[in-house]
């Protein structure tokens, strides 16, 4: 499995759990709807400080959603 397949599984899975709306995390890592539409399509892949953003509000670490544990 790629790289931005793994990110995109794991990120639409970290979402869910999460429990929180796109909209809302859009605002915590100061992006737009579209990008956290992107990432959960797998079209993009979030900068080093927004995936730092993302991880403390999906409460996951950055090794989780890049694929590098389980």
């Amino acid at each position: 499995m790629d790289k931005i397949t793994k990110f995109r599984e794991r990120f639409n899975e970290s979402l869910k759990y999460a429990n929180v709306k796109q909209t809302d995390l859009a605002k915590i890592a100061n992006v737009s709807k579209q990008c956290i539409s992107d990432y959960k399509s797998g079209k993009s892949e979030p900068s080093i400080d927004t995936l730092f953003l993302l991880c403390k509000a999906l409460d996951v670490t950055a090794d989780y959603l890049l694929g590098l544990e389980d």
